[in-house]
């Protein structure tokens, strides 16, 4: 039997890294400057051992001093590594300072607006549709972003175009009845799943997801007419159906409080002239016109 190798993916975890203020050593470089000069000129004026001394040690500390130094701006970190081995991330804004044979990269920690490309996607029932989405995100754990993924950036790219398709494959456009839920009319939970899969997907990276929606959302261009055409007379049929019902009970209070008040008595063929008179009135799309009935139903 061959062995199965199994392969352990480590996640890096962010940790902070030995470094020091940038100003003090900055004091320490101009004191080393100082004494460079004090003994040039004193080698100049009368060679001496002490002044040779103290022109090779200040020159030292200036060559290891000056390299060191790197800025940072609020929301915005370093991730110190040594020879490749990372050491830890310093997120102190300001001048600062470290050894400089340590490897310093620079990222923002700052919130990051993307808004996808429309992205044509199949819905539940097989529709072609198009949707674009809008994602706030930002980079929590530094070493994650630049040490478990090649390119975070692309990784979210790649990551939120997967995450809408998903989603979009999960529900149908559109439901007339009201009976499942849609990405057309339920923004609110079908955004909140959309975050929930984004959120699982880039956690790999060190990124969380602080907003999402979606942008645009509509059908596939080949077949917008025909989805438009089958909306419109999926409502006319609801708009008549609720109509019907309406009239109807109408008609039935109508008939009962005729009876309870003992207005007029109908047998069955007045009163099915009467349901007749009273659906045309109420279910039609125009204006009635009233005719006059001089004679009686049985002549």
């Amino acid at each position: 039997m061959a062995k199965e190798k199994v392969i352990a993916l480590t996640a890096t975890s962010e940790r902070s890294a030995s470094t020091m203020s940038g100003y003090a050593m900055l004091v320490l470089l101009l004191v080393a400057i100082a004494a460079d000069a004090y003994g040039i000129a004193t080698v100049n004026r009368a060679p001496h051992v002490t002044s040779v001394a103290i022109i090779i040690a200040a020159t030292i500390v200036f060559i290891l001093v000056m390299p060191g130094f790197y800025m940072l701006q609020p929301n915005q970190a370093a991730a110190i590594t040594l020879f490749g081995d990372y050491q830890g991330t310093d997120r102190s804004t300001g001048l600062r300072w470290t050894w400089p044979w340590m490897g310093k990269k620079k990222l923002s920690v700052r919130a990051n607006n993307f808004i996808s490309d429309k992205i044509k996607v199949n819905d539940l029932r097989g529709n072609p549709i198009d949707i674009a989405a809008q994602i706030m995100w930002r980079v929590v754990d530094t070493a994650q972003a630049l040490f478990d993924v090649d390119d975070y950036k692309q990784f979210v790219r790649v990551q939120v175009e997967a995450a809408i398709r998903t989603i979009g494959a999960r529900y149908p456009y559109d439901d007339f009845s009201h009976q499942e839920v849609t990405l057309r009319g339920n923004h609110d939970q079908v955004g909140a799943e959309l975050k929930q899969e984004l959120q699982a997907r880039l956690i790999v990276a060190g990124i969380t997801i602080d907003e999402c929606g979606f942008t645009y959302l509509a059908y596939a261009t080949e077949i917008a007419g025909a989805m438009l055409r089958r909306q419109q007379a999926q409502a006319v049929v609801a708009a008549r159906q609720t109509l019907v019902e309406g009239a109807v009970g109408m008609v039935e209070m109508a008939l009962d409080a005729l009876s309870e008040k003992n207005v007029v008595e109908l047998d069955d063929e007045r009163r099915a002239a009467m349901v007749s008179n009273l659906m045309v009135v109420l279910c039609g799309e125009r204006d009635t016109q009233p005719v006059v009935n001089t004679g009686t139903l049985y002549q």
